[in-house]
């Protein structure tokens, strides 16, 4: 007996700047978006912990093509530190596994900043997702032991404190590039000052292209989606067609993701060529005659991403959409 085929969602495509909440996992939260969606297909472009808020992007059908640039993009953190305990996890979940009665003044931690500015090396926490021989570190730090990890090189673009809060945690901000670990960061800066430390509250801000001004939120997105029609009665005829307008108004669109490349306007009778994988001639005042990656679009829709050599743009990824 043959399985019941797995219903398929709607192939909607764009982005969803979701402002996570603190307590959801960011495959969770792809699940709620994909299922908020009825979509397709899901990903997301960078890893939140479930302790940190702020912006996870969300790519849904064909955008999800677009993920690399996005992990690719340069993040901003809003982050505080509680100075006098390291704990396993490098944060609040974990249990405390040092302590200190120091603490640091603003003008010894303003002096540290420099050393954590520019391209470093980190280790990544124990209680993290990188892979050694083949396993999760958190796998291997959960069953007790110390995992081995070593340093990576890390670019971290901007440090600055802002503020002391009255019970005497840090608030920081970092513009970092991909792989940095805000949690290494508390527990490096903790041990240098001799006073250990650990992440108290983190949000993320911005993911290079989108901005706090693309946030949506899991609020916004349920009160925008249709509501589930009612199964019919047997005999009956099946409910009538779902409007997802106003949540998919809520969408970026895919070509917002590769503001990093440069970018080819072309007419319905080039885009029409390139969708069946033929190179077509770059043409206007501005556009470059060699590129090794750049987009192409008509009326402001992604149609493909390939290269410009000698002036022909020579498609390597075709969107659907």
């Amino acid at each position: 007996m043959s399985r019941p085929r797995k219903k398929k969602g709607r192939p909607v495509s764009g982005w969803v700047v979701l402002d996570k909440p603190v307590g959801m996992g960011s495959t969770e939260a792809v699940s709620k978006i994909k299922w908020l969606f009825n979509a397709d297909k899901a990903g997301h472009a960078g890893t939140l912990d479930p302790l940190a808020s702020g912006m996870l992007p969300i790519a849904l059908g064909e955008a999800t093509k677009t993920v690399p640039y996005v992990q690719d993009g340069a993040k901003v953190y809003r982050f505080s530190v509680a100075w006098g305990e390291e704990r396993s996890t490098d944060d609040l979940e974990g249990p405390v596994t040092k302590t200190s009665e120091k603490r640091p003044t603003e003008d010894e931690i303003r002096a540290l900043l420099p050393k954590y500015t520019g391209v470093i090396m980190q280790i990544p926490p124990q209680f993290s997702a990188i892979k050694i021989a083949g396993e999760r570190a958190y796998d291997l730090a959960r069953e007790g032991g110390t995992v081995d990890i070593p340093p990576r090189e890390v670019e971290i673009a901007r440090l600055e404190l802002l503020e002391t809060k009255p019970e005497g945690h840090s608030v920081f901000e970092i513009e970092c590039g991909k792989g940095t670990y805000v949690r290494s960061l508390a527990r490096d800066m903790g041990r240098d000052l001799g006073c250990f430390g650990h992440i108290a509250s983190l949000r993320r801000t911005e993911v290079d292209p989108f901005a706090e001004e693309d946030f949506v939120t899991i609020a916004e997105l349920e009160a925008a989606r249709p509501a589930e029609a009612a199964a019919p009665e047997e005999g009956q005829p099946k409910p009538a067609y779902r409007d997802f307008s106003a949540l998919d108004s809520l969408l970026l669109d895919t070509v917002e993701a590769l503001d990093c490349l440069p970018q080819v306007a072309l007419t319905d009778e080039a885009a029409q060529k390139i969708r069946l994988g033929n190179s077509v001639i770059v043409r206007g005042r501005d556009a470059p005659l060699e590129a090794e990656e750049a987009c192409a679009t008509v009326r402001g829709k992604l149609v493909a991403i390939g290269a410009i050599e000698a002036g022909m743009f020579k498609p390597k990824r075709v969107f659907t959409v």
